[in-house]
């Protein structure tokens, strides 16, 4: 490796091939949400009701990505369709109480696992690996002028 930066993208790399991992070591089953759809409503929640066009504006995916990704949360009862609370045209997409629970408890398992997997790291590494990990992100999201809103 030639440097830090190569490090940090090898790093990377293998870390988006991991999945959550269950007590026993093995890959999560009882996940109920995709990952798209764990971020879909993610967002939703975070920043209340949006359309189409805000959510494909919001991460960077062309609407029909957007309208297939929504319509699977529609039909699993994750989210629904209302009109703008702002009484503008474009409906838009609002969490349904199902989608909260859902979203919650698998939140909830995402962070189990992530406490077995650092079990045995301080606090103050924890603290200081979230701390570094949202610099990362807020830094990739300014260079791509699509903040993530976080609490």
């Amino acid at each position: 490796m030639v440097g830090a930066t190569h490090e940090i993208e090898y790093e990377q790399m293998l870390l988006s091939r991991h999945t959550f991992l269950n007590q026993k070591g093995g890959r999560r089953k009882d996940g109920v949400l995709e990952r798209s759809a764990y971020i879909l409503l993610s967002r939703i929640r975070l920043q209340g009701p949006m359309s189409i066009g805000e959510l494909s504006d919001a991460f960077g995916l062309d609407a029909s990505t957007l309208n297939r990704q929504t319509a699977a949360a529609m039909r699993a009862g994750l989210v629904k369709r209302i009109p703008d609370p702002e009484g503008g045209m474009a409906r838009k997409f609002r969490i349904t109480d199902e989608g909260a629970r859902v979203l919650d408890e698998e939140r909830e398992g995402i962070v189990q696992s992530l406490d077995r997997v650092m079990s045995e790291w301080s606090e103050e590494d924890i603290a200081a690996f979230a701390a570094y990990l949202k610099r990362f992100n807020t830094d990739i999201e300014r260079l791509a002028g699509r903040p993530w809103p976080r609490l």
